[in-house]
C-alpha cells in the first residue's frame, strides 16, 4: 500500500482490543465482540481515516507524545479483516450459546492482540507479507 499508519496508534489500537475482549470475557456479552466487529469493518473495508478504537488511540498517542513512526497501512488492513472474522466468529459462538468456541477464538484474538501491543509482532502482517502478497503479486 502507498498509506501509511503510526505504529505506535497501531500498538495502542491492539491493547484497546485486548481489553474490549477482556470485558467480554468478564461478563460474557456478546456486545463487545459485537463492537469490535464494527471497528475492524471501519478499518478493513472503509476508507474511513479512523475507527471508534483507533480514535481514540490516536487521542492518547497525541496525549502522550511519542514521535510517528510510519508502517506500510497494507498488511494491517489485512490483519484488521483477519480481526474482523474473529470478532464475527466469536459474536456467532456467543449468541449461539457455544461458549468453549467464543472462548478459545477469542483467546485467538486477544493473543494475536498482545503479540502486537506488547511484543510489536503482527501476525497478520507476517502472513500476509510472506504468503499472501507473493500470491497476489503474481
Amino acid at each position: 500500500s502507498d498509506e501509511r499508519v503510526d505504529e505506535n496508534q497501531v500498538r495502542v489500537t491492539a491493547l484497546a482490543v485486548v481489553l474490549v475482549m477482556g470485558a467480554f470475557f468478564l461478563s460474557g456479552y456478546p456486545l463487545f465482540p459485537a463492537f469490535l466487529i464494527l471497528d475492524f469493518y471501519i478499518r478493513a473495508f472503509t476508507s474511513m481515516k479512523n475507527s471508534p478504537i483507533s480514535w481514540l488511540s490516536y487521542r492518547m498517542v497525541k496525549v502522550i507524545g511519542p514521535q510517528p513512526v510510519w508502517i506500510n497501512k497494507g498488511p494491517k488492513i489485512f490483519a484488521a479483516r483477519l480481526g474482523f472474522v474473529l470478532s464475527l466468529i466469536i459474536t456467532l459462538a456467543s449468541l449461539f450459546s457455544m461458549p468453549l468456541l467464543s472462548n478459545v477464538i477469542g483467546g485467538s484474538l486477544v493473543l494475536f492482540a498482545f503479540l502486537e501491543c506488547g511484543l510489536n509482532f503482527c501476525a497478520g502482517c507476517w502472513v500476509y507479507t510472506y504468503v499472501v502478497y507473493p500470491l497476489v503479486r503474481k
